[in-house]
């Protein structure tokens, strides 16, 4: 239904990003947690949510902090895992780029995956929104979910810090990241980029300075890249077709 307000667009935006308030409870609330168990105090916690706001970095970040990496390889590697932020800003630029310089701002601070899904979604539907309204409904898809986010992070730190440092937590962390990457693995190339990437981390694992991450990463994105190359390249074949089937040549 097309919108008559901007108010309306807002309210819009907040009804569609309410389911997802249940993905960043959890994950928020595991996050401060581990946080404070790799020796973060609670400001430490809530600045890092608060300035990031990037689930995955963050848990990248934390897993490499625990195993006492350089500082360079632990931004190096969060700034790598949000590189897609960046091409979800291109995506949205021909909807949002006429906004107010302000507003842009606030819309590349609150960039994340759930706003930018529903509101390209939205946006490529109804091509009739105004700026205005495109920008108040993408605000409303943030509103519900950056709420639990800076509160469930600071929950969980508060939790962490009363757990007794007897409790074993150091597990939790590897299973919170391979729960968001497996989800991931949908596609041949996806899964290609998985294999070449946990190949060359274990070759690696003696690089010094923990590098051997960051080859890893590079490696699988390259492999990856090219398995997706290949794919397209490779014809396609109808259903009831043999792989020796091409045109009209073929004997009936």
């Amino acid at each position: 239904m097309p919108f008559t307000t901007t108010k309306s667009a807002f309210w819009a935006g907040v009804r569609d990003g309410a389911p997802f308030i249940l993905v960043a409870g959890p994950f928020a609330l595991l996050f401060g947690v581990l946080a404070t168990e790799a020796g973060l105090n609670i400001f430490e916690v809530m600045g890092f949510s608060v300035v990031v706001i990037a689930g995955a970095a963050q848990f990248t970040a934390l897993q490499l902090m625990q195993d006492e990496a350089p500082t360079i390889i632990v931004l190096l590697s969060a700034l790598a895992v949000n590189l897609r932020v960046a091409m979800y800003s291109a995506a949205l630029t021909p909807y949002l780029g006429r906004a107010r310089l302000w507003q842009r701002v606030f819309v590349a601070y609150l960039l994340v995956d759930q706003s930018y899904a529903l509101s390209h979604a939205r946006f490529e539907s109804d091509a009739a929104m105004s700026v205005p309204q495109r920008v108040g409904y993408y605000f409303g898809t943030c509103l519900l979910v950056m709420i639990v986010w800076f509160g469930m992070s600071y929950v969980g730190a508060a939790i962490g810090t009363a757990l007794p440092a007897s409790i074993p937590l150091d597990f939790a962390l590897p299973i919170a990241f391979l729960s968001m990457v497996a989800p991931m693995m949908r596609t041949l190339p996806h899964l290609i980029a998985a294999t070449v990437a946990v190949v060359v981390a274990l070759l690696a694992v003696n690089v010094p300075y923990s590098l051997g991450l960051i080859l890893a990463g590079m490696a699988g994105m390259m492999a990856g890249a090219q398995a997706e190359l290949w794919l397209k390249t490779q014809p396609m074949i109808a259903p009831g077709d043999t792989p020796g089937d091409e045109g009209d040549g073929g004997v009936t």
